[in-house]
C-alpha cells in the first residue's frame, strides 16, 4: 500500500529563531528527526508533500491576517523550508514530490491535496511539521473526515503552546483513532 508524508508549514516563518510567527527552539529540535523521515521515505520510494502556508501580504479576504501577524508572505525566505529538512527535500526525485501552497490552517482546505493522494492510490498519511495544535491537527481532522489512515510522528511535530500541543496529541488519539509514531 503506498503512503505519503505531509510536511506541514516546516517553514522558517514559523520555525527560526527570527521567524514571523515562530514556534522557535521546540520546532527546531524536530528538524532532525522530520529531515531522517524525510530520508526514509525517499529512499523507500514513497511519495513526500510539502504543505505550507503562502500568503499574500495584507490579504483583507483570509481570516488569519486578523489573527496573526504577517507571516509566509509569498516570494519570501519565510516561505522556504528550514534547516537540514530543506537540505533533505531537495534531494528527493521530483516524481515521488508533492508541493501544495495553502491558504488555510488545513493542508486540504482550498487544496488540490486530496485528488492528488487519491490520484497516487495513497491511503496511508504520516504528519509532521508546525503547529501541533493548529496546522497539524486541523490536516488530520480533514484527513481523518476523507478516510485516510493517519500516522503521527510524536517527534515530528512542534508548537509554540505546549498546552495545545499535548491537547493535539491526545486528541489524534482518543478522537482521530491516528497511530501516534
Amino acid at each position: 500500500m503506498k503512503k505519503a508524508l505531509i510536511i506541514i508549514d516546516y517553514t522558517n516563518d514559523f520555525v527560526a529563531t527570527d521567524g514571523k510567527l515562530t514556534c522557535g527552539i521546540p520546532a527546531q529540535d524536530i528538524d532532525n528527526n522530520i529531515s531522517n523521515i524525510v530520508e526514509e521515505f525517499s529512499a523507500n520510494n514513497d511519495f513526500i508533500v510539502i504543505a505550507s502556508d503562502y500568503h499574500t501580504e495584507n490579504d483583507q479576504y483570509n481570516p488569519e491576517t486578523k489573527m496573526f501577524p504577517a507571516h509566509c508572505i509569498s516570494e519570501t525566505t519565510g516561505c522556504k523550508l528550514y534547516g537540514n529538512t530543506f537540505k533533505e527535500v531537495n534531494k528527493i526525485k521530483p516524481e515521488q514530490l508533492i508541493e501544495i501552497e495553502k491558504t488555510r490552517y488545513s493542508s486540504f482546505s482550498g487544496t488540490n491535496l486530496d485528488m492528488k493522494l487519491r490520484e497516487r492510490d495513497i491511503k496511508d498519511i504520516y504528519l509532521v511539521g508546525v503547529c501541533s495544535d493548529i496546522c497539524v491537527l486541523h490536516t488530520a481532522i480533514d484527513a481523518y473526515n476523507l478516510g485516510y489512515n493517519l500516522y503521527i510522528y510524536e517527534k515530528g511535530i512542534a508548537s509554540f503552546n505546549s498546552a495545545g500541543h499535548d491537547f493535539a496529541i491526545q486528541h489524534f488519539k482518543d478522537t482521530l483513532g491516528a497511530k501516534i509514531i
